[in-house]
């Protein structure tokens, strides 16, 4: 990812939340020589060494990908930058961003246990702590029936990259004004870059 040093993330542990609160991620490797891609979630182990997911198995990618270096992209809050929002009409449109890359090395799930405790994870990190769902409540019959359909894999992690672009290559006036815009707009990516990039100037 081509990063200039003052858009880098040079804290891991803003990497690793940047991951956390954006797990809906999109995995690229190669098939047939032609880059292929799947969304979907992948959970960062406590240990932070692996990415825990599973493929739908008609999907191709799962068998491709597990003798290649994979690239498993988290994208953050982004949003339109207007040039109407500076003090100068010298300017052109830009985009803030907020995104880690996480390069590694698939590995299959052939344990069955290993993967019903990444899907259980995975259940307790989206549904909401006052749920009445649980994966353990889930006939035991049907659920191996539809473990069938999946193919999960864990993600050993070699390499990780972040970037956050918020106008740092700009004047701090500048930043302020246009971090003055994005709170005025109801979006919410708008809001977490304002929030992003007023913590940033703090530092």
């Amino acid at each position: 990812m081509y990063t200039p040093k003052h858009f880098k993330i040079t804290d891991e542990t803003v990497t690793y939340d940047i991951i956390k609160d954006h797990s809906f991620a999109t995995l690229f490797s190669l098939n047939n020589g032609m880059p292929f891609a799947t969304h979907l979630p992948l959970i960062l182990n406590k240990e932070k060494t692996y990415l825990y997911g599973h493929f739908a198995r008609p999907n191709p990618q799962w068998k491709d990908s597990k003798d290649q270096t994979v690239l498993a992209v988290f994208h953050g809050p982004h949003c339109y930058i207007s040039p109407s929002w500076y003090e100068t009409n010298k300017a052109v449109p830009t985009w803030n961003y907020v995104t880690v890359h996480v390069y590694g090395e698939v590995v299959l799930l052939e344990d069955e246990e290993e993967l019903l405790a990444s899907l259980h994870d995975m259940v307790i990190k989206y549904e909401a702590s006052d749920s009445s769902y649980s994966l353990q409540d889930v006939n035991p019959e049907f659920l191996a029936g539809m473990n069938k359909g999946v193919q999960g894999i864990k993600i050993k992690i070699n390499r990780i990259e972040g970037k956050c672009k918020l106008s740092q290559n700009h004047s701090l006036e500048r930043q302020e004004l246009v971090i003055n815009q994005l709170e005025q707009k109801s979006t919410t990516d708008e809001q977490q870059i304002a929030k992003l990039m007023k913590t940033n100037l703090k530092k």
